[in-house]
């Protein structure tokens, strides 16, 4: 749906509604053309309602508006005496429809400052109950979402196990773009693992179905920060075609945006830079990027030892390596994923090791998984580059030759057309020898160069793309170790993702916080009933 679409699709709805309550507005005291006015109309009914202003909001917001909905079409009925079980199943069953019933049909009577508490405890439980679910929603949504760590692509910096709250304000938050959705989950629901929204996800109709006029354009609240190199950054991966995250690849699906799966990497190119990774360091605009303090470039390594495997275990305890090695057929030689620098210099001492041989590709070989998957890109994960990284307004010549490198920002991305009429490329059935990109985009990488899927395997990552930065992490969890006390990683709890230094956790001020709060509270209570 374009922002023309919504327009009109906001002045149907508009319409809809003032033809079915304007009667009403007149029983309550009020002009019938005050049913009409985009609006004002939802503040005027909150009064006769008897409901907070506030609620209006609530009802323009994709996602929360499906719960809010009901609840109006139920308050409505119930301002005008129809409080029985037949008429709550009736307005919501009937879409709110059951107003024109009452503005058309029925001789009601508008109860002016009616009680707005619930008349039984099953009624309690379901205003709190929704209470609850429109106040996640609205931050799970637009505030601060929850996220765990699944890869170790950035180990060091973010660990397996780690549980994050992501901000979606720094960046700007994201409007839901699928406005038929489950509200806090993700494409899939819990448990039952089905689709979490309604959407067309074949190829054909991704534009065309009625389920996907009904989606909203992208449209972004603006944030207070820009995405800066080496920021950690929540995405939705580009390349999704899952069609959940339990079911199998399958080209045939399309996923809008915001359902795709998410991803965390580190962003080490922005828009308008130019990028190289040169023996698996990453080089900006031809100088070598330097990580934070808190991060460790981790690389593969063939290890070889004299008295057969080691103890996985022990190794993780003693040199700090949290991706464990797999053993080829012969014992006394393992693959190890991940190892930092730092670390690799002790493991080295280790008297088991006999040698320690880097797994790293050579300058020209081309990996065929490695972007832009064109034969005539020698580039591999450790050489690779360079590579402008496209921003918003600028230009570049087009030609076959870089054309692999921005076929998907032209076509995909960027919703164009593309036809290649022998050497010549035409870009909406017009012949180009340049092209002007629309969006930013950003290259986002992990920090183990050896085990991560990032940008170096799909390319760039548009900003509409992007999700939130992570922030903070509640709760870190070690599935390897052995008992509860052990799988908590107690250093970690509550402790910020950015900084440098050592992370500090704030898990035991937070704990005397807390008791200090119930405490209050409790003398708080105390006090009242004595006076």
């Amino acid at each position: 749906m374009t922002l023309t679409q919504l327009f009109i699709f906001f002045l149907v709805i508009q319409v809809v509604h003032g033809l079915g309550t304007w009667k009403l507005y007149i029983k309550a005291g009020r002009q019938a053309w005050e049913a009409f006015v985009p609006v004002y109309n939802a503040v005027v009914l909150m009064k006769i309602i008897n409901r907070p202003w506030y609620y209006t909001i609530l009802l323009f917001l994709p996602i929360v508006n499906l719960i809010m909905f009901p609840v109006i079409w139920v308050e409505t009925a119930r301002s005008f005496g129809k409080n029985e079980t037949i008429d709550t199943i009736l307005a919501v069953v009937s879409l709110g429809f059951y107003n024109y019933y009452l503005n058309y049909f029925v001789d009601v009577e508008h109860i002016k400052d009616r009680s707005l508490q619930p008349k039984t405890a099953a009624g309690d439980w379901v205003s709190s109950i929704l209470f609850a679910i429109v106040a996640a929603t609205i931050v799970h949504t637009y505030f601060i979402q929850p996220y765990t760590i699944p890869t170790s692509s950035l180990e060091k910096s973010l660990l397996v196990g780690d549980f994050l709250f992501v901000s979606k304000f720094h960046y700007g938050a994201r409007v839901p773009m699928t406005t038929i959705s489950a509200p806090m989950v993700h494409d899939t629901i819990p448990f039952i693992k089905k689709k979490s929204y309604l959407f067309d996800d074949r190829k054909e109709n991704k534009n065309t179905s009625f389920i996907n006029k009904l989606s909203l354009p992208y449209i972004r609240i603006p944030g207070f920060q820009k995405i800066k190199h080496n920021d950690i950054v929540v995405f939705s991966w580009p390349v999704d075609t899952l069609y959940n995250m339990y079911k199998p690849a399958d080209r045939n699906y399309y996923k809008p945006i915001d359902k795709k799966t998410n991803y965390v990497k580190r962003c080490v190119g922005l828009p308008g830079d130019s990028l190289e990774v040169r023996d698996g360091y990453v080089y900006i605009n031809g100088k070598q990027n330097v990580l934070p303090d808190r991060a460790k470039l981790q690389f593969s390594y063939q290890i070889e030892t004299k008295n057969g495997p080691f103890n996985n275990y022990q190794l993780a305890d003693r040199y700090d390596i949290t991706d464990f090695p797999r053993y080829n057929q012969d014992a006394s030689v393992s693959y190890f994923p991940g190892i930092s620098d730092e670390n690799l210099a002790k493991f080295r001492n280790h008297p088991n090791v006999k040698n320690v041989i880097p797994f790293k590709r050579v300058k020209g070989e081309r990996e065929a998984s490695v972007f832009p998957h064109d034969p005539n890109y020698s580039w591999n994960n450790d050489f690779f580059g360079p590579l402008y990284i496209p921003k918003a307004g600028a230009t570049i010549d087009l030609n076959l030759d870089v054309l692999p490198l921005y076929k998907r920002v032209i076509t995909d991305y960027e919703n164009n057309t593309l036809q290649i009429k022998g050497n010549q490329i035409f870009i909406n059935g017009e012949l180009a020898t340049n092209y002007t990109f629309k969006k930013d985009y950003y290259w986002l990488m992990g920090d183990n160069r050896h085990n991560s899927q990032d940008a170096r395997s799909w390319g760039f990552v548009p900003f509409d793309h992007v999700v939130g930065k992570p922030v903070f992490i509640w709760m870190s969890w070690d599935s390897n170790a052995v008992g509860i006390k052990n799988k908590i990683r107690w250093e970690r709890l509550f402790t910020t993702v950015g900084g440098s230094g050592k992370a500090t956790s704030y898990f035991i001020p937070f704990l005397i916080l807390l008791a200090g709060w119930f405490g209050f509270n409790k003398w708080r209570k105390r006090k009242q009933a004595n006076s």
